[in-house]
């Protein structure tokens, strides 16, 4: 059966654009649950009869997976499972699911994207996150970059600054969790400002950043593991770059930094790194 009904009524109440929820998820998640990455029937046999999804959007899945890994977007089985069990359309609003899998940014309302398919395999290859890593995440957006994360760990942590859109993305996860999706009950999300991190579950291993800025924010560089990683939009609005930042120790004991950048050199767009003054949101983070 397709699985085209709508999120739960909670999620509507939260004005937010018609979602698909997912129908009852027919095997419980495993950790060593992988569907086969060819060839495309096969794929999609598979993820009907373990998640219950809709063909239509597996076809296209995994069309954008095989020009993913020809880009070298995916490049480890890790992510190209955790591209393929993720279903991008129940992060999409109605107005642009049939674009789900385009190599685009999407809008998805209060002024923000959801990044194109290609951009968050790159960036999420790049950060390297294995199974009990904690992961960071500025940004919650959508909620489909902790949605990938939580194929990859079981420890998810993740930030929105826009209160009505962190409550619709807690909403569409719950949700799906509802729907069996049980792999974001690892999710851990709140509204805040994500300049300043989640200090209380700190430290990270790894942390990723979905919103342009022209420099790292202290407070992120702090809470991020000697040894870690974080990956991050840099430079003026609309021109960042997006590096790699690894965190290392130094002979003395202090901790250096090391950058390059994922795309050598080549500018990718982003939103902006906004801020909150009081409850508001107010400008954006800048040296």
């Amino acid at each position: 059966m397709h699985r085209r009904r709508l999120l739960a009524a909670a999620a509507a109440t939260l004005a937010a654009p018609a979602f698909p929820a997912l129908a009852t998820v027919p095997k419980p998640y495993s950790w060593d649950l992988s569907p086969p990455f060819a060839p495309r029937d096969a794929f999609v046999a598979w993820m009907q009869e373990n998640r219950g999804e809709d063909p239509l959007f597996l076809r296209e899945r995994w069309e954008r997976f095989q020009a993913m890994v020809a880009n070298h977007d995916l490049v480890d089985d890790r992510n190209k499972r955790a591209f393929l069990m993720t279903p991008r359309e129940a992060f999409v609003p109605k107005g642009e699911r049939a674009r789900s899998y385009d190599h685009a940014f999407l809008d998805i309302g209060f002024g923000v994207t959801i990044s194109g398919p290609h951009l968050v395999g790159r960036m999420t290859s790049a950060l390297d996150v294995a199974r009990g890593h904690k992961v960071l995440e500025i940004g919650t957006g959508s909620g489909y970059q902790s949605a990938y994360l939580s194929n990859l760990t079981d420890q998810v942590w993740t930030i929105e600054i826009v209160r009505p859109l962190a409550e619709r993305t807690r909403g569409i996860y719950d949700a799906l969790i509802a729907d069996g999706y049980s792999e974001y009950r690892s999710i851990t999300s709140k509204n805040a400002d994500g300049y300043y991190g989640w200090e209380e579950a700190a430290p990270f291993d790894k942390i990723i950043v979905t919103c342009g800025v022209d420099h790292i924010p202290p407070p992120l560089l702090a809470q991020l593991k000697t040894g870690g990683t974080m990956i991050i939009p840099i430079g003026p609005f609309g021109a960042q770059h997006v590096l790699k930042v690894t965190k290392e120790a130094a002979e003395d004991g202090s901790a250096r930094v090391a950058r390059s950048d994922i795309y050598g050199g080549k500018i990718v767009p982003f939103v902006p790194f906004t801020k909150l003054e009081g409850d508001k949101i107010a400008g954006v983070h800048s040296l």
